[in-house]
């Protein structure tokens, strides 16, 4: 008997970021971090467990998958069957309304959704907080796109510690990201790999140390709606990662001259008095951060830049959850 589940999940944009392991086959981060949900970006999974299936199997945008996004996918079944302790493979149909690896933190939403519907359809029953435990173990962002609104994910020490939950809803603050796409390019580096170069920078344990610091910081801010303070921090937690990033042995250069044209120009911006803040994940595109009621200011900012190939649009989001019925088109 085939068991199907589906669900939806968004995927997050980091505020303080997570970069580096302690753990790299539990994705136990270097240090905790804090996030936002994006309500318009969505992944949608559909597992089926089918006793005929000879093995795994992926559909990503309609698109067949087999090598290294497979293995990924079955190593998350895998920690699923041994939980409930069958061996059926499952099919996976999996669909994105955005760019898939290409710093928009794809794999957070793929994880997420992914961990939902397997652990339903296989008949579990999961908390919040062991659904987020179980989509970290397939990409550590995705712990952090299981709750809804504004984040946070303690490192934790191990399994059992190291998990997310939500700090505010959606509602709380409504702040919009205005995604600038200056590439829509899969990323030649893609982020699991990157977490394992992150100790090879001289820079990163001095981010780790002070990371704490930066998301009392960030939280506080955030819990109080003070953009100015939110703004400054965002952008020194960006530069950290991205520094520990270009010292890496190699080194890592996701910014492209669009990227860096982007963030100069937002800096002068909030000098002027436009309450407008940037981050970038590991990517070229800029994530801009602004109260909604600036959105329309600052579109028409990004406008005039010709490295900006489009503007994604996106508010605070809510909560990995199952879809019933099956969604269609998948």
């Amino acid at each position: 008997m085939i068991s199907t589940a589906s669900a939806l999940a968004h995927p997050n944009i980091a505020f303080i970021k997570y970069w580096g392991n302690k753990d790299q086959d539990l994705r136990i981060p270097a240090n905790s971090s804090l996030s936002m949900n994006l309500k318009e970006l969505e992944t949608r999974t559909r597992v089926s467990f089918d006793p005929s299936l000879a093995g795994d199997q992926l559909i990503l945008n309609g698109i067949p998958e087999e090598g290294a996004a497979l293995q990924r996918v079955s190593k998350m079944l895998n920690r699923i069957r041994n939980i409930v302790e069958f061996n059926t493979f499952a099919s996976v149909e999996s669909e994105n309304n955005f760019p898939t690896g290409a710093g928009i933190a794809s794999s957070a939403s793929a994880f997420a959704a992914l961990s939902c519907a397997a652990s339903s359809a296989a008949g579990l029953s999961l908390s919040e907080r062991e659904l987020s435990r179980l989509a970290r173990t397939g990409s550590g962002s995705a712990s952090r796109s299981i709750p809804e609104g504004y984040v946070e994910w303690q490192a934790g020490t191990d399994h059992d510690s190291s998990y997310a939950y939500s700090i505010a809803g959606a509602d709380h603050w409504d702040l919009v990201d205005l995604i600038a796409l200056i590439s829509k390019e899969h990323k030649e580096t893609g982020s699991s790999l990157g977490h394992t170069m992150a100790d090879k920078s001289p820079i990163q344990g001095a981010r780790v140390k002070d990371a704490n610091r930066r998301l009392e910081i960030c939280r506080k801010a955030l819990l109080e709606r003070d953009f100015t303070v939110f703004a400054d921090i965002v952008e020194q937690d960006c530069n950290l990662m991205h520094a520990v990033m270009m010292t890496s042995d190699p080194p890592l250069y996701y910014w492209l001259p669009g990227t860096l044209e982007v963030m100069r120009a937002v800096q002068i911006w909030r000098r002027q008095g436009l309450p407008v803040c940037y981050t970038i994940d590991a990517g070229p595109n800029v994530h801009l951060i602004c109260p909604a009621k600036e959105a329309d200011k600052v579109k028409r900012e990004l406008g005039s830049f010709p490295g900006v190939k489009s503007i994604l649009e996106c508010t605070p989001g809510g909560p990995t959850h199952l879809l019933e019925p099956d969604f269609p088109g998948v």
